[in-house]
């Protein structure tokens, strides 16, 4: 679908100290994230995240393809505006990056939505460039819609397509049309709704969601949800073994099944078809995969020591951090005794799990409860995984940079909601409102929301509250003033430690 730009999201998954970590948690050898990697994406969209991860990570290389060249020219500017050297784009198909002379041998390859969306000579394609160019010990992830979740669904793309197919118009006109008619099946009381638990929902929420998502997931061509044997099928031509999720809460089985399905699962001998199996009791609809090219077991003590000088951080605020995570049984309640300990360490920066052993209520949890708690809050996106610390000033010039990039897009964007960290090695959500307001700081603006409210009048747009946009002047800086007011209670204090400032 390259007539239409995908969205510009930063896939945290994709980091490599995220990836190491979860290796980390199956206790499996991996180079470590803070030593220079090669690290390829395949069919990187419009370049975010491989761009994210070069400035955050400056002393390793990046490389990226994508097959619509619309997205590697818009890759490659934000590349020239951070000044990044470490990151090279490319407009190939994996068919013609399959032989390009200047790669190296890579510690990562990731795919990140694009199994699903390609043909099978494309798959077979990416297996052997896998084959090819990951080295021994090397990690790929690779992410899909999968089976049997997407098995009551299906049916509603495929009329999605047939629908659209009727028409020559625009990519975005056939969408609104398909929906249209979709609309209008479901209102005839088609039996098929009734009979598939929440695909009516799914209809509906199709009307509020971003437009160029939904052309490159419903519209495509080619649409492929799997079942997790076949894609460890496919990639053990490479020499490939499945390891782990890179969603972290997958590794925690009480919160996604019951001790009988747990029980169960542990009777399948066969890693592909216990994960398979597993995808039937939690009703799976995507998957998140780290395969590797030779699996090595850590030791007891060498995994041991890799937990205690791994670093970590909080990346909300401590006062408004939830009480519940949700997994496959729905949502669990998160114990004060287990939780905030590490929360309350992490409140006044990044630690190590060794120095933070040192605070009461967490050496007294016992290893296995503290490795499991630090797993639930980096799955569940309240803590991130850190590089080391003595590296945080060499990283923060280019992650200065890349931030400034990208604030000064949000003049006129909305488009790009991270900025990289020197302190984790990845991108951090910030919305365009809060880019703007770090923009202004950067300036030395006295005002700060008056000078975000000039740059939104002068491109006629207003704030919305409660989804009804403000009408005057008056009103949309008084309400950027109260959003300013909170971004420097919650926020800001969270952006220094993690070196957005």
């Amino acid at each position: 679908m390259s007539e239409v730009a995908y969205t510009a999201g930063f896939y945290r998954e994709l980091t490599p100290a995220m990836l190491e970590l979860a290796a980390l948690g199956k206790s499996t050898l991996t180079t470590q994230a803070t030593t220079p990697l090669a690290m390829c994406e395949l069919g990187c969209g419009r370049g975010v995240s491989t761009n994210v991860l070069a400035a955050a990570n400056p002393h390793s290389q990046f490389y990226a393809t994508d097959f619509n060249p619309a997205h590697i020219v818009e890759a490659r500017a934000l590349a020239n505006a951070a000044g990044s050297k470490n990151v090279h784009f490319f407009d190939s198909s994996f068919a013609e990056f399959l032989d390009e002379p200047s790669l190296p041998q890579f510690d990562i390859i990731a795919l990140h939505g694009i199994l699903s969306w390609i043909n099978e000579a494309n798959r077979r394609t990416i297996v052997a460039f896998i084959a090819k160019h990951l080295k021994p010990g090397g990690l790929a992830y690779v992410s899909y819609n999968s089976m049997p979740g997407w098995s009551s669904a299906a049916p509603l793309r495929r009329l999605m397509m047939e629908f659209g197919s009727l028409h020559a118009d625009s990519a975005f006109t056939r969408l609104g049309k398909s929906l249209d008619m979709l609309s209008k099946l479901k209102e005839a009381n088609a039996r098929y709704f009734a009979a598939s638990p929440g695909v009516a929902e799914r209809l509906e929420k199709f009307k509020t969601q971003n437009k160029n998502y939904l052309v490159h997931e419903f519209m495509n061509e080619d649409w492929h949800p799997f079942y997790h044997k076949d894609v460890a099928r496919e990639f053990s031509e490479a020499k490939l073994n499945f390891l782990c999720s890179a969603h972290l809460l997958d590794h925690v089985d009480a919160l996604n099944m019951t001790e009988a399905q747990r029980n169960f699962l542990n009777e399948i001998e066969d890693i592909a078809l216990r994960e398979t199996t597993r995808d039937y009791i939690v009703n799976q609809q995507f998957r998140r995969d780290i395969f590797i090219k030779g699996a090595v077991p850590l030791g007891l003590f060498p995994a041991r020591e890799r937990w205690q000088e791994a670093r970590f951080a909080l990346s909300i605020n401590r006062a408004d951090a939830p009480t519940k995570v949700t997994g496959g049984l729905g949502e669990a309640a998160m114990q004060q005794e287990v939780y905030g300990p590490f929360l309350d360490a992490l409140a006044s920066g990044p630690k190590t799990l060794r120095a933070m052993q040192a605070v009461p209520g967490i050496a007294e949890l016992g290893w296995a409860r503290i490795i499991q708690a630090l797993l639930v809050l980096v799955g569940s996106g309240h803590v991130q995984p850190c590089l080391d610390e003595k590296n945080d000033g060499k990283r923060r010039e280019s992650t200065r940079r890349f931030n400034r990039a990208v604030m000064e897009n949000a003049r006129h964007s909305a488009d790009i909601q991270a900025l990289a960290s020197p302190v984790t090695g990845g991108g951090i959500g910030v919305d365009r409102f809060e880019q703007l307001f770090l923009l202004a700081r950067l300036n030395k603006q006295a005002d700060v929301p008056a000078f975000v409210w000039q740059i939104l009048s002068m491109l006629g747009q207003r704030l919305l509250r409660e989804g009804v946009a403000i009408e005057t002047p008056e009103q949309n800086l008084e309400e950027l003033r109260t959003r300013h007011a909170t971004f420097l209670e919650k926020r800001l204090p969270v952006f220094e430690q993690l070196g957005l400032t």
